[in-house]
């Protein structure tokens, strides 16, 4: 995807106040959709208590699935 039209769609978002945050949000909503990283390290990535996430991805009415353990192991190998 070019950079361009990234940033176009990232600033988008009123969540968050820079493009690099919203750029950051919008990749890591794709990797929890797709189940390759977990909600706690979503959160460190994006400096937020993983129940401020939680409750962001509620009010946005995004479906967010937990990992299973085989899931969580992969994740702690990267």
């Amino acid at each position: 995807m070019n950079q361009e039209l990234t940033q176009t769609i990232a600033s988008e978002l009123q969540i968050f106040k820079t493009v690099e945050q919203k750029e950051n949000f919008l990749f890591l909503l794709g990797a929890l959709i797709a189940k390759l990283i977990s909600l706690q390290k979503a959160a460190e990535i994006m400096e937020m208590e993983p129940e401020m996430l939680l409750q962001l991805l509620d009010l946005m009415k995004i479906e967010f699935f937990y990992l299973s353990e085989d899931d969580v192991s992969l994740e702690k190998n990267w």
